[in-house]
């Protein structure tokens, strides 16, 4: 059930979030946003970092060039979906996902993941791939290590309140508006943390491995996912493996001079 309450702080978050109208990027459905482009001939579908929605993307429907259409998916509990409950579940997640993906899996595409967003990117390629179909042609996972490294390593999640709130702070990814709003933080947080829950207790298995070539991109000072933390998803696709590194920290997709949605339109057209 909807908690009025909420529903009405919601308003208040989705304003800081919103992009402006150029952003183009709109609700399909549940897990499904668009900046439709019917005459690309390639697609990416995004997957958002813990706690973000699929607005984390939009300034990437300008920046992509016109023969890729950008797609996004949206998690519940956050943005237009703030008022639900965060997932709890991986393979009903996956399942959900698959569902209202379909629409925007016609043609050539490809998954781009950052942070907690690569694994649920990676695990939604496999869950088509065991379906007969049909397949990402790349899979970008950014600035998240293996799942194994995050199997043994500390978990983030464990940490008190206090500690937890300053490790993703210490992250970045918060618009300074939304970071000095105390309120607007208070509301956040939780979403982050059901997000790192979901994941640090989730196991990934090696196998089946994908089909498609996986591409590491990373941030070179990066403390949650240095490159040799990155370089062992080699083991999860028995296609080519690539790294990518760019300036700046976890969140150096967002920094100013990387060109991420460039690189990644010159690896899919040119390949």
């Amino acid at each position: 059930m909807t908690d009025p309450a909420r529903s009405t702080f919601a308003e208040g978050i989705v304003r800081i979030q919103r992009p402006g109208l150029k952003g183009r990027l709109v609700p399909e459905n549940r897990y499904l946003w668009r900046a439709r482009r019917p005459e690309a001939r390639h697609r990416i579908v995004c997957f958002p970092h813990a706690g973000g929605g699929a607005n984390a993307y939009a300034s990437w429907a300008r920046r992509l060039p016109g023969d890729i259409e950008l797609a996004a998916v949206q998690l519940p509990g956050r943005q237009n979906r703030i008022a639900e409950d965060s997932a709890s579940d991986v393979g009903q997640l996956v399942k959900e996902i698959v569902a209202d993906l379909r629409p925007a899996l016609t043609g050539p595409f490809s998954f781009f993941g950052h942070s907690c967003g690569s694994l649920l990117a990676f695990e939604v390629a496999r869950a088509l791939q065991l379906q007969g179909g049909p397949c990402p042609t790349w899979l970008f996972v950014s600035a998240q290590s293996t799942p194994e490294v995050i199997w043994a390593g500390p978990k983030l999640h464990d940490l008190p309140e206090r500690e937890f709130h300053a490790a993703v702070l210490s992250l970045g990814g918060f618009d300074e508006e939304v970071s000095a709003d105390q309120e607007v933080m208070d509301e956040l947080v939780p979403v982050v943390l059901a997000d790192f829950q979901l994941w640090e207790r989730h196991r990934v298995a090696t196998v089946p491995s994908l089909d498609c070539p996986i591409t590491g991109l990373v941030g070179q000072s990066d403390w949650r996912a240095p490159l040799e933390t990155v370089e062992g998803w080699s083991e999860y696709t028995s296609a080519p493996f690539t790294t990518k590194v760019f300036p700046g920290g976890h969140f150096y997709l967002t920094e100013e001079g990387n060109d991420v949605p460039g690189f990644v339109s010159q690896t899919l057209l040119g390949a």
